[in-house]
């Protein structure tokens, strides 16, 4: 087992939470900074459309079996109207919903315990992305590209970057569609198996719904120029996502279903960058503490986050001071900015 990832034992009660405190990870070589650099400035020019997935592992469960085998894949995923319907976001088992320039959303969609066929539309990474992803051990990243005054960063950060130029033969391009909402990223052309539920090192903690909580039919988050709407189902025993008022359908007919959503406040500040506009680039701040809801069931709790360090999972607890929980399945994490 390689340093940094931590095993949940055999004998381990069902409902511990994966990823407790980590070790701290060595950087990426430096020969990856040359490739990145030219990794970014490469294009994909394939031209078969991508396809959906229809193959997934069960999303991580405390009674499974625990076994990490690899790097988690995260991918950067575009959430504007123009690359809608989406790909194999109902296959991821965290997604993050990060704001970015001009009031917008991106997404970050994790995969550790099954890898789609194809994801996407993929778009370009932040600095912000880079301290989400220390969680992990050495995550494999998925995005087309990244401020130029940024590579240095991704380069000295201890991730694998997998940008088209690097592995042009994972990326394809739907030509029916519009740059830049048209690159598309096969996981399997990156890593050769999932990874594992254990790499799943978030620190979430899965178990028994817990007391009290208050009935939660729907919840919306507003961004200034989007919004993501949770819907209970109780047919699928799942939240239904809606992006800017409309149903989250996936190119293969699918919805995402999260089994737990957290809202996260958290502190979003101008980062050191700007897109090509001149406008700044928020910043997440993923380490600290901060309130936040928890739906799952049907319900909302109320919930304190912590995460002490960028290697640490983030810890959410219950107002008796117990880990609050989270429901089997796949998790949407959407990072609102604090009051």
């Amino acid at each position: 087992m390689r340093r940094g990832v931590r095993r949940r034992s055999r004998g381990a009660p069902p409902g511990a939470g994966f990823g407790a405190r980590r070790r701290p990870r060595a950087a990426v070589p430096a020969l990856l900074a040359a490739t990145v650099v030219a990794s970014v400035a490469a294009g994909c020019t394939g031209t078969s459309a991508p396809r959906d997935g229809d193959s997934r592992a069960p999303h991580p469960q405390g009674s499974e079996e625990a076994h990490a085998t690899g790097s988690v894949l995260a991918v950067k995923v575009d959430n504007v109207p123009a690359a809608r319907p989406q790909t194999g976001l109902d296959a991821a088992d965290v997604v993050y919903v990060e704001p970015v320039e001009g009031g917008l959303s991106r997404l970050m969609a994790v995969y550790a315990t099954g890898l789609p066929q194809s994801v996407g539309p993929v778009r370009s990474a932040r600095e912000s992305d880079l301290e989400l992803l220390r969680q992990f051990d050495r995550p494999t990243l998925a995005f087309s590209g990244a401020q130029s005054k940024l590579l240095p960063l991704i380069d000295r950060a201890p991730l694998r970057a997998e940008p088209p130029g690097r592995t042009p033969g994972a990326y394809v391009r739907d030509e029916g569609r519009a740059a830049p909402h048209n690159l598309y990223v096969r996981p399997g052309r990156l890593l050769p198996s999932p990874a594992g539920s254990a790499a799943l090192t978030t620190g979430f903690h899965y178990g028994k719904a817990p007391g009290g909580g208050r009935a939660e039919p729907s919840r919306t988050v507003r961004y200034p120029a989007a919004s993501f709407t949770f819907t209970w189902s109780a047919h699928r025993d799942r939240w239904l996502v809606a992006m800017d008022g409309e149903p989250a359908v996936m190119t293969g007919g699918g919805r995402p279903a999260p089994a737990t959503v957290v809202v996260q406040h958290v502190t979003v500040r101008e980062s050191a960058f700007r897109d090509f506009r001149g406008s700044n680039s928020p910043y997440v701040e993923s380490v600290g503490a901060g309130k936040a809801e928890v739906l799952r069931d049907g319900r909302s709790y109320e919930a304190t986050w912590k995460r002490g360090a960028a290697d640490e999972g983030t810890a959410f607890t219950a107002r008796d001071g117990a880990p609050l929980n989270f429901a089997a399945g796949p998790v949407w994490v959407v990072f609102a900015p604090a009051p």
